[in-house]
């Protein structure tokens, strides 16, 4: 199944989304540390809420550490970039990826760019920065769980009848 890591992210409210947002889908998320801000800290715990015990999450010492850990497992890295060189839904992701998302003040180092197998971009209007990081993830990650089909199943019909439709 496809996993997100935040690359030293800054905000804790985004990471808390994130971090919430896995929980619900079942994926797993990887810290690649330093932080921007103690992962103790309550904005953080604020942000994931209850969710926080439910995510399985990974703290890595470092991006070195993170890459070692990563190539003995044979994941694939998927760097999820403003200057990606392919649009995220044209890429064909596969199971066993990374999805990587920097900083949200300086996006992800030149090891980072070196060490990545694939890098994706969302299209957006010309003259914009960039999409929340949170945003962002929510977006690549559905894609790629489509493509693999591993959205989580759902435990009951959740659909309205034609006839309960407004």
């Amino acid at each position: 199944m496809p996993r997100l890591a935040l690359f030293q992210p800054d905000i804790p409210q985004n990471a808390g989304t994130v971090i919430r947002l896995c929980a619900c889908l079942g994926v797993a998320v990887d810290i690649i540390e330093p932080a921007g801000f103690d992962v103790s800290d309550r904005n953080f715990r604020r942000a994931g809420m209850d969710y926080l015990e439910r995510a399985a999450v990974a703290r890595h010492d470092g991006f070195a550490a993170f890459e070692a850990w990563r190539v003995r497992s044979g994941h694939r890295l998927v760097l999820v970039e403003t200057d990606g060189a392919c649009p995220y839904t044209e890429f064909r992701f596969e199971d066993r990826d990374i999805l990587v998302l920097g900083r949200e003040s300086a996006g992800v180092t030149p090891a980072v760019y070196a060490a990545a197998d694939a890098s994706v971009v969302i299209p957006q209007q010309p003259g914009l920065r960039s999409i929340n990081v949170a945003a962002a993830a929510a977006m690549v990650l559905g894609e790629a769980l489509r493509q693999t089909t591993r959205f989580p199943a759902m435990a009951g019909p959740r659909a309205l009848e034609k006839e309960d439709r407004p």
